[in-house]
């Protein structure tokens, strides 16, 4: 099967794991993670700046929720309406004693990242964790440089890599390999916002027996 067969495959499977088989996300993130997945997803939380985030293709909310808990003011966007059942129930179920019974803890709107439904310069930072290729189109980078203040930073959550020497470690890495999930998405998130006139830089996340791998940047103006 050539590379664009598999990429093809693969955005089918994403976009049932994402819409008709949302109930099994969480399942199959632990299962490809061993277990690791919401941990990954929450590398970029200390980098971020100011309280005011906005979270591109949330998905069942785990790092929304993780947001919230560390006392900043998140908003969640994604276009799948089954991820936002599933974030809604998880905020619903944080606890966070200033939230009143039965509302949000953070806002959700449906969307696409292409077309942000928000005014110029009302976040501090933009975030994505484990995003498909919509990171990388220029629309995408162009309404999230609007969005953001002045000083204010992008960061990607690009991927993550296990380090483990035992035998399921280095099973699941082939299959990453196998499938076509470490062939470049790093280098082109980094150029993609390279051309739209972002400054990335990539950080490397240490998390247990893993590597997490962030690329960060703000718009030069």
């Amino acid at each position: 099967m050539t590379r664009r067969m598999w990429r093809r495959l693969l955005r089918f499977l994403f976009r049932l794991l994402y819409n008709e088989f949302a109930w099994a996300y969480d399942g199959v993130a632990w299962a490809v993670s061993l277990g690791q997945w919401r941990t990954w997803g929450c590398q970029a939380l200390p980098h971020l700046r100011g309280a005011r985030i906005l979270e591109l293709a949330h998905g069942p909310g785990h790092t929304l929720a993780a947001m919230v808990q560390q006392g900043l003011a998140p908003v969640g966007l994604d276009l799948s309406p089954h991820m936002g059942r599933l974030a809604r129930r998880r905020l619903l179920e944080t606890g966070i004693a200033s939230v009143p019974e039965g509302e949000l803890a953070a806002p959700l709107l449906r969307g696409r990242a292409q077309a942000l439904p928000f005014r110029g310069a009302c976040f501090d930072s933009v975030l994505a964790t484990f995003p498909t290729e919509f990171i990388v189109d220029p629309a995408t980078l162009r309404e999230t440089a609007r969005v953001l203040r002045p000083g204010g930073r992008l960061f990607v959550v690009v991927e993550a890599r296990l380090k483990g020497h035992d035998l399921l470690s280095r099973l699941i890495e082939g299959l990453y390999v196998i499938t076509g999930q470490r062939q470049g998405f790093l280098d082109e998130v980094e150029r993609a916002m390279t051309q739209a006139g972002f400054a990335p830089t990539i950080v490397r996340e240490r998390a247990g027996r893993s590597e997490v791998m962030i690329v960060t940047g703000n718009p030069i103006t």
